[in-house]
C-alpha cells in the first residue's frame, strides 16, 4: 500500500455526541457536482468568519495525489474509507465551513459520522439544467468520459437525492449570482430551528422523539434513517388528511419514498374497533403491503392507537411510524408503544405493545386544532405536571398560554410531558413494575375510562375531558383518604376548569350513575385479583398505586361529585 494513500490517514473517532465546539456552528455544504458547495461555501466562511475546507482538496493533500488516482488505483470503497476519515477530523475540530464531494453525504457511514458530529447540514438542492450549464466544460472528469452529462447527472441525483434530503437545511439554488445565493444559505440557516430530539431508551428498539415546527416537510429524510425501505402506507383520518397529508406526502416523494396506499378512517373513538381494524388490514394488504414497508400514522390518538396496532399484527408485524397531529397525541399517546382498540366492555382491552421507529411531532399542526380538542390535549399535559412536580408548577403558571395556543408555551409542553413519558416507558416498558412505573402514568384514567366507556364513546366526551374529570376526582379520593392535604384537589379543579376542563363530573353534559361507573371501573385492565387499582397521590411529583381502596370511599366520592345513584 502506498505511503500516500489515503488510507494511511489517521484513524479519526468522534465523541458520542456532538461537541460544544462543532454544535449548531459547524456548517456542512453537500449536493451534486456543479452545485456550487466551494463557491457558496468559501463566500459564507468569509460572511460568518469561519474557516473553509474542501473536502476533496484535504483528501487530495493528506494522500499526495488526485482524487482521480485515488479512485484508479484504490476503487470508491478506499475512498470513501479516507474521505469519512478526513471529514470526521475537521468536523471535530474548532466550527469549519466544510463543503463536501458529491458522493459524501450519500455514504452511510460517512453520513452517519457528520450527523454524530453535531454539524448543520445543509443540501444546495440544484434542477438538472441549472446543474448541466455548470458542469460544462467538466468532460474530463472520469464521471463525464465518453459519457453523456445528462445522462450521469440524472442517474445520480435518482441515486443521491433521496440522501441528500436528510440534511437539515434545504436551499433551492438557480442561476443567480453566487452572492445572492449565499445570501440566502445564511438567512436559511439563520432561521432553522433545529428540532429537538428525545431518546426513548428500549435497547434494540430504541428510538427517537422529534419535536419541532415544518417536520412534515422533512419527513422523508427524518424516516429514511430508521426504516428498512422507503415504502409506506399512510392512515389518517378524513378530519386530519385535508389538513396534513399533503405536507407530508411531499414531504416522503422528496426522499423517494414510496406511498403504497393512503387509507383514511372516520374520526373519532368509534374508529377504534374491530371492524375499522379489519378494514384497514385488508386495505394495507391488498396495496401490496410486505414486512419492509412501514406504516405510518398521521393523526391523533385514535389513529395512532388503531395504525400501530395494524402494523403489530399485519404479517406479526411490521414498521411503524408515528405522526402525531394532535396535543394530546404529541404529549402522550404516540410515546411508549401502546396500539390497540376499544371493546364494548370497555377502552383499549384489546391492543398489543409495539414500538414505533420514530415520532415527528410537529409543532405546526397544533395551530389547525379546534379549542376543544387543544383544551383535551392539556388535560394530559396536566396529568404530567402532577406527576412530575415542577411541571405542575409550569402548568399553573402557563397553561392558560398553551391552551390559548401560544407556540412557546406549547412546544415547551410537548417537550417536557415526552421527556417524562420517554423516561417511565423506558424504566417499565410493559407496565410490569409491582408498584409505580409505568402505571403510574394512568393517573386520572381509571374514572376517566369509565366515563368515556360509558359515555359509548359517541363524542360527546372526548378522552382529554375524561381525563381531566378523573383528575379531579383521583385528587379528591387521595385527599378523603388521608394521603394529601385538602388544598390539592382545590388546586386541581380549579386549574383545570380555569383552562377550560371539564373537573368534575356533574360538569359534563351527560348524566352518569354510580352503579354504571363502578361496573365500568371493576373491568379496568389494570385491576388485579379482582381488586380496583388507582393511581394517587401525595402531592405534585409524590404519586402512587395501591389496591387498598375502600369501595365504599369510591362510590361515596363519585355520589359527592355529581354521580346519580
Amino acid at each position: 500500500m502506498s505511503r500516500n494513500s489515503a488510507l494511511d490517514l489517521p484513524p479519526e473517532t468522534l465523541p458520542d455526541g456532538p461537541s460544544e465546539a462543532a454544535s449548531s456552528r459547524a456548517l456542512v455544504l453537500v449536493g451534486m457536482p456543479g452545485a456550487g458547495k466551494t463557491a457558496i461555501g468559501r463566500r459564507l466562511a468569509a460572511r460568518l468568519g469561519l474557516p473553509f475546507r474542501d473536502a476533496d482538496a484535504e483528501i487530495e493533500s493528506a494522500a499526495g495525489m488526485p482524487i482521480t488516482e485515488i479512485f484508479s488505483r484504490y476503487g470508491e470503497p478506499h475512498f470513501r474509507d479516507g474521505e469519512r476519515r478526513v471529514i470526521s477530523r475537521l468536523l471535530a475540530g474548532p466550527p469549519v465551513v466544510l463543503a463536501t464531494g458529491g458522493g459524501a453525504f450519500a455514504d452511510a457511514a460517512t453520513r452517519a459520522a457528520i450527523k454524530r458530529s453535531g454539524a448543520v447540514t445543509i443540501w444546495l438542492h440544484c434542477e438538472l439544467p441549472t446543474l448541466l450549464r455548470r458542469v460544462a466544460g467538466r468532460e474530463h472528469r472520469p464521471m463525464f468520459l465518453n459519457a453523456d452529462p445528462a445522462e450521469v447527472l440524472q442517474r445520480l441525483m435518482t441515486a443521491r437525492h433521496p440522501f441528500y434530503a436528510e440534511a437539515d437545511v434545504t436551499v433551492h439554488c438557480t442561476d443567480e449570482s453566487p452572492e445572492t445565493t449565499t445570501r440566502r444559505v445564511q438567512d436559511a440557516v439563520d432561521e432553522a430551528v433545529r428540532p429537538q430530539r428525545l431518546p426513548v431508551g428500549l435497547g434494540d428498539r430504541a428510538y427517537e422523539v422529534v419535536i419541532g415546527a415544518g417536520l412534515l416537510a422533512r419527513a422523508g429524510g427524518l424516516i429514511a434513517p430508521v426504516l428498512p425501505a422507503r415504502r409506506v402506507v399512510i392512515i389518517s383520518d378524513a378530519a386530519v388528511a385535508p389538513l396534513h397529508l399533503p405536507a407530508l406526502r411531499a414531504g416522503l416523494l422528496g426522499a423517494d419514498f414510496r406511498v403504497v396506499a393512503e387509507i383514511t378512517v372516520p374520526p373519532g373513538e368509534s374508529s377504534k374497533d374491530f371492524s375499522r381494524l379489519q378494514e384497514v388490514l385488508e386495505g394495507m394488504l391488498a396495496a401490496g403491503l410486505d414486512r419492509r414497508t412501514a406504516v405510518v400514522a398521521l393523526g391523533g390518538g385514535v389513529v395512532g392507537d388503531l395504525a400501530g396496532f395494524a402494523a403489530a399484527v399485519a404479517m406479526r408485524g411490521v414498521p411503524f411510524v408515528q405522526v402525531p397531529t394532535t396535543l394530546l397525541a404529541q404529549v402522550d399517546s404516540s410515546v411508549g408503544g401502546k396500539t390497540g382498540v376499544n371493546l364494548r366492555a370497555g377502552k383499549n382491552l384489546a391492543g398489543a405493545f409495539h414500538q414505533p421507529r420514530i415520532v415527528l411531532a410537529d409543532t405546526d399542526t397544533l395551530g389547525t386544532l379546534p379549542p376543544r380538542e387543544l383544551r383535551a390535549g392539556y388535560a394530559e399535559v396536566a396529568k404530567h405536571g402532577l406527576l412530575q412536580g415542577p411541571l405542575w408548577d409550569w402548568c399553573e403558571t402557563h397553561g392558560a398560554d398553551a391552551v390559548a395556543g401560544d407556540r412557546a408555551a406549547l412546544t415547551h409542553a410537548v417537550l417536557e410531558s415526552c421527556r417524562l413519558k420517554a423516561a417511565v416507558v423506558a424504566a417499565d416498558e410493559r407496565e410490569e413494575s409491582a408498584e409505580g412505573g409505568r402505571a403510574l402514568l394512568n393517573l386520572g384514567h381509571t374514572f376517566g375510562h369509565a366515563l368515556e366507556a360509558e359515555a359509548g364513546f359517541d363524542g360527546t366526551l372526548l378522552h382529554g375531558e375524561g381525563v381531566a374529570v378523573g383528575l379531579g376526582l383521583a385528587a379528591s379520593l387521595s385527599a378523603r383518604l388521608g394521603h394529601c392535604s385538602q388544598e390539592w384537589p382545590s388546586r386541581v379543579i380549579a386549574h383545570l376548569a380555569a383552562v377550560g376542563l371539564p373537573a368534575r363530573i356533574g360538569d359534563l353534559p351527560r348524566r352518569f350513575t354510580v352503579d354504571a361507573l363502578m361496573g365500568r371501573m371493576a373491568k379496568d385492565k389494570k385491576n388485579r385479583d379482582g381488586r380496583m387499582r388507582f393511581v394517587l397521590m401525595r402531592a405534585p411529583g409524590d404519586v402512587f398505586t395501591t389496591g387498598d381502596v375502600p369501595a365504599e370511599a369510591v362510590t361515596a366520592l363519585l355520589r359527592d361529585e355529581g354521580a346519580l345513584g
